[in-house]
C-alpha cells in the first residue's frame, strides 16, 4: 500500500485538475503516479511540463528504453512496470529488447550507446569518464543529444525516487526489479 495516499481525480487539488484531465484524454486512464504528483500542483506542473519537452527528445523507443535501464538501475518496480507496458505497447518493443534494455544494452547499436551511457549516468550519478562520452559520440549521438540522455535519466530518476519513497501502488501489470532477466 502506497505511503502517501493517491488521491482520486475530484481529491487532487483545483489547480491539478486540468493537468490530469489532459493526461486522462492522452492516456485514456490517469495512472497512480500522475495523481500523486497531482497532490502538489508545483511538482506536477514541474513534471509534466519536462516530460513534455523531453517527448521531443530522440525517438520513442530510444526514450522507453533508457527509462527501462534508469528503473533497473534504481530498482523501482512501478517504473519498471509502467514502462515494460509502454515499451510494448506504445513503442513496439519486443520482450527480448526490454530484457537487454534492463540490463544497460539494446541489439540495437546506436540505441546500445544510448542505452549504456544512461545506465552508467544512473548507477555512477554523473560521474561518468571521456571514454563514455566518446562511446555515445561514437554511435552517432550529438552533445545537444547527450544532454537529452542526461535530462531522460533525470526525469526518470524523479519518478523512481518518488515511487520508491512512497510505494506507489502499480497500476500497471507487475514487473519487478528483482526478477531481471
Amino acid at each position: 500500500m502506497s505511503r502517501l495516499p493517491i488521491p482520486t481525480l475530484d481529491a487532487v487539488p483545483e489547480a491539478s485538475k486540468p493537468i490530469l484531465d489532459t493526461v486522462r484524454k492522452q492516456v485514456g486512464v490517469v495512472p497512480n503516479l500522475f495523481r500523486l504528483i497531482g497532490t502538489s500542483p508545483i511538482a506536477l506542473n514541474a513534471y509534466t511540463a519536462f516530460q513534455g519537452a523531453l517527448g521531443k527528445a530522440l525517438d520513442v523507443k530510444t526514450r522507453e528504453r533508457i527509462a527501462l535501464a534508469v528503473a533497473q538501475v534504481n530498482g523501482c518496480d512501478y517504473c519498471l512496470s509502467a514502462h515494460s507496458y509502454l515499451a510494448m505497447n506504445l513503442a513496439k518493443i519486443s520482450p527480448e529488447e526490454i530484457a537487454l534494455n534492463r540490463q544497460g544494452a539494446s541489439g540495437d547499436a546506436k540505441a546500445n550507446a544510448a542505452v549504456n551511457f544512461a545506465s552508467k549516468v544512473t548507477a555512477q550519478r554523473g560521474h561518468v569518464d571521456d571514454a563514455d562520452i566518446a562511446m555515445v559520440r561514437d554511435a552517432g549521438f550529438s552533445d545537444a543529444q547527450i544532454v537529452e540522455i542526461v535530462a531522460l535519466v533525470a526525469e526518470n530518476t524523479f519518478t523512481n525516487y518518488l515511487n520508491e519513497v512512497t510505494k506507489t501502488d502499480i497500476d500497471f501489470p507487475v514487473v519487478l526489479a528483482k526478477d531481471a532477466a
